[in-house]
């Protein structure tokens, strides 16, 4: 991208919207900068790269923004429905995201594009993003994990990465047209981000987009149990290999992770291997088949991986009852993956929803001890747990904690898996784990 390259209208100041304007003007493209709510910093970082600032609060200033650019790059959080959005396409402005213009700038390299392992799903793309990281590295790989993670593929692109692990959330999918990987895995599909979406479908259909323009020497791993997501694999143009924790190609047998060509390593050897762990390590062996990594390398990474935090995090253990942060869970679905994972549970849930149903967090009525509800939806959740076990609600997560503690038994496990959005209480779920494990490790030196 050079001078003269279509001007880009980059919406959304965040860290994914940051990253695009600085990259697009470091190839010296123009670049217009816009946020909902723009500040001194915001202008302070379009002065210091040299773009142009719009308010679209003021009249007219979006139809005039949108007549004088080709394309609109919207920041993840900018939803379907934004009034921005909606003006690029009346205005037949190309709408693309970040790892669309990422790989669009990926195509020009002069050495060509390198390898990319792509992940999507509802649940678990962070982690197996990771482990996939993990596995490319193992391999000897200068390899890097971006996308939806803490560092946009747009801001990768100039280091020395040989490989990418991509995770692909279904905002970033919506706006693509190019965007493909070499191999790829779709873990699973559940109701989520319906505040984002105009409908589940409308979800579906953007994650479905991550296969769009396979080709045949390309590999797409899906989940056997899935059928809808196993259509839209063999739909595809690449070859399809499946995965799941008793059947497909990679699945378990007795305790061991399999694959096609054999035994890949037991699973007592991976560092930790709660259900979602096996199933994700599974889904992660995309790695293998597309030939950058070997089973030896994949075990040697499962052997040593550590997740993100916010993910079924272990705490402490206080008389016998172990705490879990799983704040990262801001969807029923999610919430559910904890709660396979114990056979005694005293729940946290609660928050801001999303519009999803929480009554389906009340799943595995034989696991739960108590619930302690949060939040705005701290009601939702009372009405969701009625009749399958006691339910108390809580004003603070100090409050929620000392009533865990109370509720809880020796052998349970508490755990704090929200199934709701942090919106409520707090800025983001990293701050809501460390508020909950702040709380925990006070309680530590205060137990019953």
């Amino acid at each position: 991208m050079t001078q003269g390259s279509p001007s880009t209208f980059v919406f959304g100041l965040a860290v994914a919207g940051r990253a695009v304007a600085t990259s697009l003007r470091e190839r010296g493209a123009e670049v217009v900068v816009g946020d909902d709510k723009l500040t001194d910093e915001h202008r302070s970082f379009a002065q210091s790269i040299g773009a142009r600032v719009v308010d679209i609060a003021r009249d007219g200033e979006l139809q005039r923004v949108m007549s004088s650019v080709s394309v609109l790059s919207p920041a993840p959080g900018v939803a379907e429905n934004h009034g921005v959005i909606r003006s690029a396409r009346e205005n037949g402005v190309s709408i693309q995201s970040e790892i669309e213009i990422a790989y669009r700038m990926e195509l020009l390299r002069s050495d060509g594009p390198r390898p990319m392992v792509a992940i999507t799903g509802t649940d678990g793309k962070t982690t197996t993003t990771l482990m996939a990281n993990a596995m490319l590295r193992s391999a000897g790989l200068r390899s890097e994990a971006v996308g939806n993670t803490e560092v946009p593929l747009i801001e990768s692109l100039a280091t020395e990465a040989q490989a990418f692990a991509i995770e692909c959330s279904s905002f970033r999918l919506e706006h693509t047209e190019l965007f493909r990987a070499q191999a790829s895995a779709w873990l699973n599909i559940a109701p989520d981000h319906l505040d984002w979406h105009s409908s589940y479908q409308k979800y579906f259909d953007a994650k479905a987009k991550m296969w769009a323009n396979c080709l045949p020497t390309d590999v797409v791993v899906a989940p056997i149990e899935d059928v809808n997501i196993c259509a839209v694999a063999r739909a595809s143009a690449a070859r399809v290999v499946t995965f799941g924790a008793a059947d497909g190609d990679y699945r378990v047998v007795g305790n061991e992770l399999c694959g096609p060509s054999g035994p890949i390593m037991n699973v007592s050897r991976m560092k930790r291997s709660l259900p979602h762990d096996v199933t994700n390590a599974l889904a992660a062996a995309v790695c293998m088949e597309s030939g950058l990594a070997s089973a030896e390398h994949v075990a040697r990474a499962l052997e040593q991986f550590e997740n993100a935090p916010h993910r079924i995090q272990f705490v402490a253990e206080i008389g016998g009852v172990r705490w879990f942060n799983d704040s990262k869970a801001t969807s029923p679905h999610a919430a559910s993956v904890a709660l396979r994972a114990f056979d005694s549970i005293v729940l946290i849930a609660g928050g801001k929803n999303k519009g999803l149903d929480l009554s389906q967090m009340a799943s595995e009525p034989h696991r739960m001890r108590a619930v302690v509800a949060i939040g705005a939806s701290a009601d939702d959740i009372a009405r969701a747990f009625s009749g399958v076990c006691t339910v108390v609600k809580a004003e603070n997560m100090n409050s929620a904690v000392v009533q865990a503690n109370e509720l809880s038994r020796n052998g349970d496990v508490v755990v704090l898996s929200p199934g709701c959005t942090s919106y409520d209480w707090y800025s983001n779920y990293g701050e809501r784990g460390d508020d909950f494990m702040k709380c925990v490790r006070e309680l530590s030196g205060n137990t019953r």
